[in-house]
């Protein structure tokens, strides 16, 4: 018997106001597996990323983690499941260093002091386990690339072990070798097993790199695919909507999900 999904979402729910922006979502994260998750601006993919990471609950619907019922109310509850987020603006703080940033809010004490030598220890060890190219652990973040930024957004989403990542937009405002760095980066990631949410509008990264894709369009459902079966062509009308009139459960079975 295949074992359940890491993070399933079942006829998830949200509203704001008198406006309902995510509509009975259905949606399955699984371990070792980049899901990319797609749709057009408005499409209401961001909301669907607070509501797993807790920012935004779901008013209605059920979320399953591992096959039991579980409630992610605030971010603290995703973060003790083993969910961590990297959000498109990344909240670094430019003037600190990257140790700094990565242990921002959760410091290293020894005897009552910061224990900077332990700290830089176990960020340089993380980022060894990710990539070799970020310089200067000492030096601000804000003299860094766009890539080695995000490496480092993305090394301090890492420090708790998540086994869910989700990941808003991480190409977006890279150049073709900082985006080569990161998806390798995420390559890695799926291969010690951690199931990824790739939010992304770049079709090129997803086929490079997803395993699966769900589209929203409207705050729904619009289709499941398998990416490395279904055409590009595909994939852009169900996020334009040119297959709204076609059965959407037929889609969730032939994908497999």
């Amino acid at each position: 018997m295949p074992a359940p999904p890491l993070l399933a979402l079942h006829g998830v729910c949200k509203r704001f106001g008198v406006v309902e922006v995510l509509t009975d979502i259905e949606l399955e994260i699984h371990a070792g597996q980049v899901l990319a998750l797609l749709g057009d601006n408005g499409a209401g993919k961001s909301t669907l990323v607070k509501v797993i990471s807790g920012v935004a609950p779901a008013d209605k619907g059920a979320i399953e983690w591992e096959g039991r019922p579980v409630s992610i109310r605030r971010p603290h509850d995703a973060r003790d499941l083993g969910i961590a987020t990297v959000y498109q603006d990344l909240a670094l703080c430019g003037n600190l260093d990257v140790v700094g940033n990565l242990f921002l809010g959760r410091e290293i004490r020894r005897f009552g002091l910061l224990d900077e030598v332990e700290m830089e220890r176990r960020t340089q060890q993380l980022l060894e386990r990710l990539t070799r190219r970020v310089p200067d652990l000492r030096g601000p973040v804000v003299s860094l690339s766009s890539g080695q930024r995000q490496t480092v957004a993305i090394a301090r989403s890492l420090l708790g072990e998540p086994r869910v990542l989700l990941l808003d937009e991480p190409t977006a405002a890279l150049g073709f070798e900082q985006t080569t760095e990161v998806l390798d980066l995420v390559d890695r990631l799926r291969d010690r097993g951690v199931g990824v949410l790739l939010i992304s509008h770049n079709l090129g990264d997803v086929k490079a790199l997803a395993d699966r894709a769900a589209v929203l369009r409207l705050g729904r459902n619009n289709g499941f695919f398998d990416v490395n079966t279904a055409s590009q062509e595909q994939i852009i009308s169900s996020i334009t909507g040119a297959t709204e009139n076609e059965p959407r459960r037929a889609a969730h079975r032939e994908s497999g999900w």
